[in-house]
């Protein structure tokens, strides 16, 4: 008896832990695609926070922080890799990498300007490759 109760107190401590957070804290977050997110749907939403954290920033009259590796936009696996093959898909990127470069490089003058800049990058590349996500962005301008 004692021996069986020993067993079902360790077999619910093991269980206990291993629905642990070990995400760093991090909420879940739920698919919003029926079929899975894609690494670049997740990186955009991702994206889209730090977006508005680095609106709220720019609001203050700062030159926004980030600690996303935006970069990784051109190699996340996309949930169309033939988009995110084109030609088309890599001029956007690299165009919004550069405004991100110099948003985190210009000075406090310069934050709106630059941070419209990004965002209107965003809507760009958007309007032409997957308009879906264009009502969200549209939450990102300062206006």
């Amino acid at each position: 008896m004692r021996i069986t109760l020993i067993s079902i107190l360790v077999f619910c401590f093991v269980m206990l832990l291993s629905c642990a957070d070990t995400n760093n804290n991090k909420p879940f977050v739920h698919p919003i695609n029926p079929n899975g997110d894609s690494e670049l749907a997740l990186l955009m939403r991702d994206m889209f926070e730090e977006g508005m954290n680095m609106r709220e920033e720019v609001k203050q009259g700062k030159i926004p922080t980030s600690i996303l590796e935006f970069e990784k936009i051109h190699s996340a696996k996309a949930t169309e890799p033939e988009k995110a093959a084109s030609d088309e898909y890599k001029e956007y990127s690299a165009s919004f990498l550069q405004t991100i470069a110099a948003l985190k490089t210009g000075d406090e003058e310069d934050a709106t300007h630059l941070y419209t800049a990004m965002v209107n990058s965003c809507m760009s590349c958007h309007q032409a490759m997957c308009p879906g996500p264009m009502v969200r962005i549209k939450k990102m301008y300062l206006e």
